[in-house]
């Protein structure tokens, strides 16, 4: 895998899973985007307990330069890597995610629930949230949302808690992104509710070079919401690098 990853005919990308979340947020993009690209998914954020910690980690374990896709917190993540080794990052996809540091009110929210967390009743934390992470027409889609329910409850009571408090203790990443010369694909899904479409708007005005998409008929988990959208998308753009 090593060899493979290091080629250099091929772009490398590192996709970065949201909180809580592990490959299978990225179902359908990993074998379309495999056939082009030599991919990896990282897994920092179940090893480390802070941002800065994981991003650290994702530099040392992967060498060279390479296209950072990030959903949600991986979105935030992606950013971190930017901050700690811009030169190493040859563009980023932030989808569905913010530069905003938590304001006091999601940080009271994100306390409340780990204590539920704590509590033994991730289970019902978890199935309230899905209300604010899926457009409205994929709550009609059962098998959907058990999926992501039963991803994030792999996850466990522990790594929901060690993750809300990292991305609770995150800084406000504003302030760097005028610096950022990468090119940056900002997508959002058009009813997101915990990082509104406003949010990825005030990304992409401040980037030097972004590319913004808001996508129809998703909320915030839109590579599962509309993998086939997210697919296109994402080759689109990487076309164009």
């Amino acid at each position: 895998m090593a060899g493979r990853w290091q080629t250099a005919a091929m772009t490398s990308l590192l996709l970065l899973p949201g909180l809580a979340c592990d490959a299978g947020v990225w179902r359908a993009q990993l074998p379309v985007l495999a056939t082009r690209h030599v991919v990896r998914v990282g897994d920092a954020h179940f090893r480390f307990d802070r941002l800065p910690e994981m991003a650290a980690a994702l530099l040392a374990e992967n060498p060279g330069r390479h296209v950072l896709i990030g959903a949600s917190m991986g979105g935030m993540l992606a950013l971190e890597m930017q901050r700690q080794a811009p030169a190493r990052v040859a563009a980023m996809a932030l989808l569905g995610s913010s530069a905003r540091a938590d304001t006091p009110e999601l940080i009271r929210l994100r306390s409340q629930a780990c204590v539920l967390f704590e509590q033994g009743r991730a289970d019902e934390v978890l199935r309230a949230n899905t209300l604010f992470a899926f457009h409205p027409n994929s709550m009609h889609d059962r098998a959907l949302v058990d999926d992501y329910l039963a991803m994030l409850n792999r996850a466990g009571a522990a790594a929901l808690i060690r993750q809300n408090r990292a991305v609770m203790a995150r800084i406000d990443s504003r302030p760097l992104l005028p610096q950022v010369a990468c090119p940056v694909l900002v997508a959002c899904g058009e009813a997101d509710q915990l990082t509104p479409p406003e949010q990825a708007r005030e990304m992409a005005a401040a980037l030097p070079a972004a590319r913004l998409e808001i996508v129809p008929g998703a909320g915030h988990m839109l590579t599962l919401e509309q993998p086939a959208r997210i697919n296109a998308l994402l080759l689109d753009w990487l076309r164009t690098l």
